[in-house]
C-alpha cells in the first residue's frame, strides 16, 4: 500500500480549488489534501506556500497552470519552485517523469463512453500512477468497472456536490472524492 492510499483511507474528501477565493476558504477548513486547479507559473509558488503553511498536502494539476508546459522541464519547475506533495495530470509521460522525481502522482481520466473507458484503463496500466481521479465522479458504474481492472486508489472528481454524491462514489469503490463544493468540504 502506498503512502497516498493510506492518506486517502484516512481523509476521503479532497478540496479542489479553482481561484484565490477558494484558496482563502480552504486554508480555514479542516481538510488535509488540496488539489490546485488554477494559477500561473508566476503565482503557483505563493499558492503552494500558503497551503503548506496551513498544513495542507498540495497536489498541483500541472495541465492547468498558465504558462507551464506539463512536460519534463515543467514538472521539474513545479517540483523546484512550488514543492508540492504531488501532481495531477492527464498525461501518462508526465506521470512517469514525476514518479522518477519522487512526486506522488494522480492520473486524471475522463470517461465519456466505452472507448474512453478502455483508453483510460490502458493509460492507467501504462503510467502506474499512485492514484487515479475518475471524472465525472458521479459515475458509479464506471468506478466499479475501473476498480476491477486496476490496483491504484480511485478518487472520484467532478459533479460531487452533496453528501449523497460522496456516499455513492465511495460505495462504488472510490477511496476518496475531490470537490470544489465548500459545503462538501465540511462533511469531513
Amino acid at each position: 500500500m502506498n503512502g497516498l492510499q493510506e492518506l486517502l483511507d484516512e481523509v476521503p474528501i479532497i478540496a479542489a480549488i479553482r481561484n484565490d477565493k477558494d484558496l482563502e476558504r480552504v486554508i480555514q477548513c479542516d481538510l488535509k489534501i488540496v488539489f490546485v486547479l488554477y494559477g500561473s507559473i508566476v503565482e503557483i509558488e505563493d499558492i503552494c506556500r500558503k497551503l503548506k503553511a496551513a498544513h495542507k498536502l498540495v497536489f498541483v494539476h500541472v495541465d492547468m497552470i498558465d504558462g507551464l508546459k506539463s512536460d519534463a522541464k515543467g514538472i521539474e519547475f513545479i517540483k523546484k519552485v512550488a514543492s508540492p506533495y504531488g501532481i495531477i495530470t492527464t498525461k501518462t509521460a508526465s506521470i512517469k517523469y514525476a514518479i522518477s522525481l519522487g512526486l506522488y502522482t494522480i492520473l486524471r481520466v475522463f470517461i465519456l463512453d466505452s472507448q474512453s473507458l478502455q483508453t483510460g484503463i490502458h493509460n492507467i496500466h501504462t503510467a502506474s500512477p499512485h492514484a487515479v481521479e475518475v471524472l465525472p465522479g458521479v459515475a458509479s458504474k464506471i468506478i466499479n468497472i475501473i476498480k476491477k481492472d486496476i490496483h491504484a486508489p480511485i478518487i472520484a472528481g467532478g459533479l460531487i456536490n452533496n453528501k449523497k454524491d460522496v456516499m455513492e462514489a465511495l460505495s462504488a469503490g472510490a477511496l476518496a472524492v475531490s470537490t470544489s463544493a465548500e459545503e462538501v468540504w465540511k462533511l469531513n
